[in-house]
């Protein structure tokens, strides 16, 4: 199949303020998770968008990468619900990658994508990278890219290529 990847990217923090949706949002910090911790999240978030990269890698490799202080993973709990995560990997300073970033299908489209990723923005802007950047697909969420863009990350490369589902 396929698929058309766009890579985004931020030099500059924004000035954004958005404020909680709501009440009972709450987001930790899962350091050093276990593999399979950290594949039940991925599975529940991405499953429907064919997030495959994780689940294809073994698990010593998936280890070594969920167990490195520079690569981060954030849990958002909706009334201590997870509801989504993000994962920053801070580990080629001084750039720092969303690698990872949604919600759980019960969660979408009541308004957290948006505040979650000017949190997760935010985060990663607290440690002064030179850039952010992340790439998205036409297999991502429709509303996925709008609001990458939205939140001002800019296009700085498109490419089409093959993969399975």
């Amino acid at each position: 199949m396929q698929v058309e990847v766009t890579y985004i990217e931020m030099r500059s923090q924004p000035t954004k303020v958005f404020p909680p949706p709501r009440d009972g949002l709450r987001i930790v910090q899962i350091k050093s998770p276990t593999v399979a911790e950290y594949r039940r999240l991925y599975t529940a978030v991405g499953t429907d968008w064919h997030w495959l990269s994780r689940r294809k890698m073994s698990d010593e490799n998936l280890a070594k990468i969920i167990a490195d202080p520079g690569n981060e993973i954030h849990v958002l709990l909706v009334d201590d619900v997870e509801a989504g995560f993000v994962e920053l990997d801070r580990r080629n300073p001084p750039e720092i990658e969303i690698t990872q970033f949604g919600l759980t299908p019960a969660f979408i489209g009541q308004g957290l994508g948006a505040w979650f990723l000017q949190w997760s923005i935010d985060k990663a802007w607290s440690y002064s990278p030179t850039r952010l950047w992340l790439h998205t697909c036409t297999l991502d969420h429709p509303r996925a890219l709008p609001n990458y863009l939205r939140a001002g990350f800019a296009i700085y490369k498109e490419e089409i290529i093959e993969r399975d589902l």
